[in-house]
C-alpha cells in the first residue's frame, strides 16, 4: 500500500509538523532560538510527540476526509461487505454449476496495511499479499489480493484447499460497491460483487444471506 502514497506531501508535512512542535517547545520552555545547543535538547521531545502523532495518524487520522486524495489516495475500506459469487466449478459429481453463493468479505485495514477474509458456508479464505491498484490517468481503482481458501472438512473431498487471486474493482465515491472476478489454483474462476453492510468484522456468516447452493 505504501507505493500508492502521495510521499512528497506526506514528507512535507511531516517536516512541518516537527518544525511546529519544536518551536512550541522552545517558546514554552523559555529558550532563546539562537541558543542552538539549548534547542537541539529539545529534539528528542519534538520525536517524542512526532511518534505519538504518527502513530494516531496511521491507526485512525488517515480516514478524515480532510487528507482524502491529497495525501491518503485510497478508500476506506474497513468493514463486512456482503454479496454473492458466481463460479465456472463444476461440482464433480453432477457436473453442473452451482448458482449464486452468499459470502462476506470482511476488510481490515489501516494506513499502512490491509487484510481480507472472504466467508461462505463451505469455506474460508485469508488474504496473504494485497495491494491497491490506482491511476487516475488510466481510470484504474481496484484493491488486488493472492489468498489462500481452506474449505470445511466435511466439503473437502469436492472442494480441496487452494490457492487464488481476486481483483475488485472499487466503485463509486463514497465506496458502494466492490465488483470483480477471481482464479485459483484448481483452474476455477468466478465474479464476486459484494456491497458494503457494516463496520463490524463478522467472524461468520450471517443467516440472513441464505444457504450455500450445494446445501440445498
Amino acid at each position: 500500500m505504501m507505493k500508492n502514497l502521495n510521499l512528497k506531501y506526506f514528507i512535507y508535512i511531516l517536516l512541518v509538523v516537527s518544525f511546529l512542535i519544536w518551536f512550541a517547545f522552545a517558546i514554552f520552555s523559555g529558550i532563546d532560538q539562537i541558543e542552538l545547543i539549548r534547542l537541539i535538547k529539545i529534539l528528542p521531545q519534538v520525536a517524542f510527540v512526532d511518534m505519538i502523532l504518527f502513530g494516531l495518524f496511521i491507526k485512525w487520522g488517515w480516514k478524515s476526509k480532510y487528507f482524502k486524495g491529497w495525501l491518503v489516495p485510497f478508500p476506506d475500506l474497513n468493514g463486512t461487505w456482503q454479496g454473492i459469487i458466481q463460479t465456472n466449478w463444476k461440482n464433480p459429481e453432477t457436473c453442473e454449476i452451482p448458482g449464486p453463493i452468499p459470502a462476506i468479505l470482511t476488510i481490515k485495514q489501516t494506513f499502512t496495511n490491509i487484510s481480507c477474509i472472504m466467508r461462505t458456508a463451505e469455506m474460508t479464505s485469508y488474504s496473504f499479499a494485497e495491494e491497491f491498484k490506482l491511476d487516475k490517468d488510466r481510470q484504474i481503482k481496484q484493491l488486488v489480493y493472492t489468498y489462500s481458501s481452506k474449505p470445511l472438512l466435511s466439503v473437502a473431498d469436492r472442494s480441496v484447499q487452494h490457492d487464488g487471486s481476486i481483483t475488485f474493482d472499487i466503485i463509486g465515491d463514497p465506496v458502494e460497491k466492490l465488483k470483480g472476478q477471481y482464479w485459483t489454483a484448481r483452474k476455477s474462476t468466478g465474479e464476486i460483487t459484494l456491497t458494503f453492510r457494516e463496520d463490524k468484522l463478522l467472524d461468520e456468516m450471517p443467516d440472513d444471506l441464505g444457504v450455500h447452493p450445494l446445501s440445498k
